[in-house]
């Protein structure tokens, strides 16, 4: 093991990740529609205050800002040609907050999902995906990046284009899905059917899990189900800080510090290595996850009751692996950030 990522997780029981990216940049001026990625360009000042927030909570590991860094998301923004350069900014700015941190820190490049259909269903064939995410990762790569961070994935299509394309970038990397319809991802795949894809892959990922999704009680469910598969990789874990609720034109997320606090602990005694936060993650509540993860000892591993009778109801009867189990809360849109 000789990456940063795997050094520390050869030393450590636990490693705290990084919070919200969206929410923190909408908060310094960002607006909804824009693309964040240029602001690693134009805004180097508050990519690098994004990336200390995460720093001086504590966090062991923070993702770049290039979540829709992809050919495919640019486009939108008429930004295509400028992926590497985006990509490859992005990561030297983490790497000079990182390094100025004086100690270990982990600069994870982001890579979120195309944003396109797979073929069949689908325009965007296997190929181009991989051309797409390979394009991404070498400018990340160039920039300094520890490791590659693919995130919110729903289509195992797109999350074994990406594993290919890190291989041909020769990089280790970690990927998340979002388990957000009914304990499943949007494209149907649940907790156990992605341990067993994950399992099979050529080049399978140094760690493994869930991001997003509804709210921390339904990834902590996904995370039990990871962990019942009995798997050594190392499960991540980055709940949202609550549910996402509308106020005065914006988007508010209503879990507080010390809701994340517990989060945290149980997230760590439900199985899962490396832990943070998602949409609504904002440096309180990451200082707090420190805290309570520092502070308070490994427990049991809680039972599905214990998880909504400390973090709330689950958004779904089932997280279609055959657990029926525990209260239901009305299901709400989600956003990522």
């Amino acid at each position: 093991m000789t990456d940063t990522l795997s050094k520390l997780l050869a030393t450590r029981d636990w490693l705290m990740a990084d919070g919200a990216t969206g929410t923190n940049l909408f908060n310094m001026g960002l607006s909804s529609g824009d693309a964040p990625e240029l602001w690693n360009v134009e805004e180097p000042e508050k990519i690098k205050t994004l990336y200390s927030y995460a720093v001086n909570a504590g966090s062991d590991l923070f993702l770049t800002n290039t979540f829709g860094g992809n050919a495919s998301r640019l486009k939108l923004h008429n930004a295509q040609d400028r992926v590497r350069e985006l990509n490859r900014i992005a990561a030297e700015l983490g790497r000079e907050v990182a390094d100025a941190s004086g100690r270990t820190v982990v600069v994870a490049g982001s890579v979120g999902p195309t944003g396109d259909i797979m073929a069949p269903m689908g325009t965007l064939t296997h190929e181009l995906a991989v051309e797409m995410f390979h394009e991404q990762a070498e400018g990340l790569k160039e920039g300094g990046a520890d490791v590659l961070w693919l995130e919110t994935i729903s289509a195992p299509e797109e999350y074994k284009a990406a594993a290919e394309a890190f291989a041909l970038a020769g990089m280790p990397w970690c990927g998340t899905m979002s388990f957000d319809t009914a304990g499943r991802t949007m494209m149907g795949v649940t907790s156990e059917a992605m341990v067993a894809m994950v399992e099979k892959l050529p080049n399978p990922p140094l760690a493994y899990g869930a991001n997003c999704g509804v709210g921390a009680s339904d990834l902590l469910r996904t995370v039990l189900g990871f962990a019942a598969q009995g798997v050594e990789r190392p499960i991540i874990a980055k709940g949202n800080a609550g549910i996402p609720k509308y106020h005065d034109g914006h988007i508010h997320y209503d879990g507080t510090p010390e809701l994340m606090g517990e989060y945290a602990v149980m997230a760590r005694d439900c199985g899962a290595t490396i832990i943070g936060g998602c949409c609504g993650t904002m440096p309180e509540h990451l200082a707090k996850m420190r805290e309570a993860l520092e502070t308070r000892p490994r427990g049991d591993r809680p039972t599905l009751e214990r998880v909504t009778e400390v973090l709330g109801g689950f958004s779904s009867a089932s997280d279609g692996t055959g657990d029926d189990t525990g209260p239901t809360r009305e299901r709400r849109g989600r956003r990522r950030g």
